[in-house]
């Protein structure tokens, strides 16, 4: 597999090493999420202890409302992320 191909599954892997824990395996409720930032990117948002904006984060990332987080929408949050990254290392 190619280095980007390598990546997608990874993604994947990951959204559903978490998901299904709460219920839907679908979908990320918001304590799985939580879960996933804390272990997966702690290094970028730390211990994600702040209720408050993992609320927010939940919320923005939640385009649906449907109180859970699908991959479609998981993935938006990493492109942003990986986008965000690009940035700062480009400067």
């Amino acid at each position: 597999m190619s280095q980007i191909q390598q990546a997608m599954a990874m993604l994947i892997a990951a959204f559903n090493k978490y998901s299904g824990k709460e219920g839907d395996k679908k979908t990320l409720s918001k304590g799985e999420l939580k879960d996933l930032l804390t272990t997966e990117l702690g290094d970028i948002f730390g211990k994600t202890q702040d209720k408050t904006a993992l609320d927010k984060i939940f919320k923005d990332l939640d385009a649906n409302a449907d109180g859970s987080v699908d991959f479609q929408e998981y993935v938006t949050l990493i492109a942003c992320i990986t986008m965000l990254c690009n940035d700062f290392f480009s400067k």
